[in-house]
């Protein structure tokens, strides 16, 4: 199986890295692909270039081969939609080979709201990252979407190519990109919340500032 994290990463940090890590472990992936967005959807425009991002994110992975990072998103004109990521990586993987799709509880609840959104779960499973013991109500369309599809044990997504959703608990650190981007403006140092070589390269190049 594959893990597919998208992202704007702007920029990336620890939380990102953290979670990728454990849900790499928890579902055996043989590889997790980080897909930075160039022009999301749904937030405003990211605060610097995709080919920044890019970078900042190739440092951050350089030493961990099981982490990669997939650009079709960048190499793609126009708005980022999943539905055609999924697609575009189900078309060059080997035939059979399941994708797991990574998203964070308000994303997930938000779903419905994503360009084709039913056609994600021909495409892949969806592994929905958690607080530990956090309970939420799913909305109508969506709980009524994903309710024979909920898998009770991780080992389930192995068995089909596309369709299971499973709930994972991880450690989500209390860090927050935007939260980077502000003490940056302010001239304030993120040490401790990011990579070294991520916040080395954003303070040499005076990113976010």
């Amino acid at each position: 199986m594959i893990g597919i994290y998208g992202g704007t990463f702007d920029p990336i940090h620890y939380g990102h890295l953290r979670t990728a890590f454990e849900i790499r472990e928890k579902l055996a992936l043989e590889a997790l692909r980080f897909v930075p967005c160039k022009k999301p959807v749904h937030r405003g425009e990211p605060s610097v270039s995709a080919k920044k991002r890019l970078e900042l994110l190739q440092l951050a992975v350089a030493d961990a081969p099981e982490l990669t990072i997939d650009t079709c998103e960048l190499e793609r004109s126009g708005e980022s939609f999943m539905v055609d990521t999924l697609r575009h990586i189900k078309e060059e993987v080997k035939p059979g080979k399941p994708l797991v799709l990574i998203v964070g509880m308000d994303a997930f609840l938000g779903l419905s709201g994503w360009s084709r959104w039913i056609e994600l779960f021909e495409l892949a499973h969806v592994a929905v990252m958690m607080r530990p013991g956090w309970q939420c109500d799913v909305p109508g369309e969506l709980a009524e979407q994903i309710k024979e599809r909920v898998a009770g044990e991780f080992g389930e997504l192995s068995f089909s190519e596309a369709g299971k959703v499973c709930f994972l608990e991880v450690t989500q650190l209390e860090i927050s990109a935007t939260e980077i981007r502000r003490m940056l403006q302010l001239g304030s140092d993120p040490r401790y919340l990011l990579p070294d070589e991520v916040r080395e390269m954003i303070i040499k190049e005076n990113l976010y500032r």
